[in-house]
This record gives C-alpha cells, structure tokens and sequence, in this order.
C-alpha cells in the first residue's frame, strides 16, 4: 500500500500510562527533599507550562518552588541528587542491566496499544516511530520488550535536545522519509499529552515551513477517569489553546486519520 503519512509517537501518556511510575517517582522525589507530595493537578499545571518535560528538572523545579512559598529552611538538592533518588524509585535497580533486575515503578506501568496497533497502521499506509524524552533504557523497554516491536524507530533521551525543540522529531522525520522535508513529501503528525508536545510540531513548522506537520494531542491516562471530566475537558482545551490540531478521545482512533482533513 502507498504510504499517506507519518505518525511519531511520545511515549509517556500515549503509549504508557506513567501515572504511576515516572509520575509517582517524581512525587516521591519531591516529597524527600521538601516533604510536599504535589498532586496530579500541581504536575498537570506544571506541564501546562510547556517547557518541563524533562521529569528530574521538573522534580528539582517544584521543590524550590515550595521551598520558596512555604519558607522552609531546606537546602536545594543538586541536579545529580535529583536524578540518583528519581531512578531509584523509577527503576529500583541499575538501568543498564537486564530489567529483570528492576523492582522501581516502572513495573507497574500499563501499556495503552498492543503490537496489533502499530500493524494496522502499517497497513493502513502509515509510516511510524517514536520521538520521547524518556531514558533510551526505559523507551525500549516498552517498546520492544512489553509490547515486542523489532528495532522500532525512536529518538530519546540524549538523542536530541528535550522538547519542545523540534530538532529529535525534524530528525526521526528524515531519517524515514528522506533528508529533504517539504511539499513533497507525505503528511507528518506527532501524538503527545503535553503543551511541549504541541510547541515541538508548532516549532518544527517554523524551521520547514513548507512541510505539513500535524499536531495531535491526547489527555493522558488519569484525566480518563469519569470522576476526572472537568479536569480532562479543560486539560484539553488548554492543548487546543496551544495548537493542537486534532485531539483523540484514545489513542487507537488514530486507526481512522484521514490525512487529508488537515
């Protein structure tokens, strides 16, 4: 079948329910240095802002907010120390050993596709891969050993500069469909749960202009919760309010995109 389009996926919220795992690390790691949990609402309201989507500067961000509203007489932690406590409760072991020796949150995580997804977009002429700021041992992981895709496409952490700089999805880009971008060439769409998710397609257009990107966006998983509606509803707005060109009610409507409605 001819390929009508690309489809790059974030990882975090789209295809893995982080909740609890990278959500609950960060949660946990805040919690040490300051003794505040925030809530689900407080890492929402952050990630609204656009440029955390890194989960240590975001951790290490909320901690000296707190430190500065409450007053308290607590050192700041270093980055290092950050990110030492956060891969303690994310993987609860070595990230470059084999993953049967992890016991972190990220075994409680719940995988929202199956490898069956990812066919029938195929199938249906869609080319796909994976642009996430997760750790490369921890997007693997998902990709290739729970849900068994073979050397799937993907850009992580280290690989690119965070988002919302395009310079990780401009490169995945080219890398499968050529190095020359432009009106040429098929449609090209990013799935995320977060407003730097949005920013990296709206930057992307501003580096090719004549290229079509498409920008869709997705709640993620616990604002899916009926008695989280009003949440949800508004975490939507507030995609569509930074660009979002389309927004899924789940990630398997994907499986009837039609490219040409953009």
């Amino acid at each position: 079948m001819k390929n009508i389009g690309l489809i790059l996926f974030d990882i975090d919220g789209v295809i893995r329910s982080v909740e609890n795992s990278y959500r609950l690390s960060l949660k946990k790691t805040v919690y040490k240095f300051s003794g505040w949990k925030p809530s689900y609402i407080d890492i929402d309201r952050a990630k609204n802002e656009g440029i955390w989507n890194n989960d240590w500067d975001l951790s290490l961000e909320l901690i000296k907010r707190c430190i500065k509203k409450d007053n308290l007489n607590l050192e700041i932690p270093s980055r290092e120390e950050i990110v030492k406590c956060f891969e303690e409760f994310y993987f609860g072991g070595d990230p470059n050993k084999d993953s049967k020796y992890w016991s972190g949150f990220i075994t409680n995580e719940e995988l929202l596709v199956d490898k069956k997804f990812f066919d029938l977009l195929q199938k249906n002429g869609i080319i796909w891969g994976f642009v996430s700021g997760a750790e490369s041992a921890s997007a693997k992981f998902v990709l290739e050993k729970r849900l068994g895709l073979k050397s799937p496409p993907l850009i992580s952490m280290g690989d690119a500069p965070d988002k919302p700089d395009p310079k990780g999805f401009i490169k995945l880009s080219k890398k499968l469909l050529g190095d020359k971008l432009g009106p040429s060439n098929i449609p090209i769409a990013y799935v995320g749960d977060t407003i730097a998710d949005i920013n990296t397609v709206i930057n992307a257009r501003k580096e090719i202009p004549s290229q079509k990107f498409i920008s869709i966006g997705v709640a993620p998983p616990h604002l899916h919760l009926k008695s989280r509606l009003k949440e949800r509803n508004l975490y939507e707005t507030n995609l569509l309010n930074a660009g979002a060109d389309l927004i899924l009610n789940s990630i398997n409507d994907l499986n009837d995109i039609n490219f040409d409605l953009f």
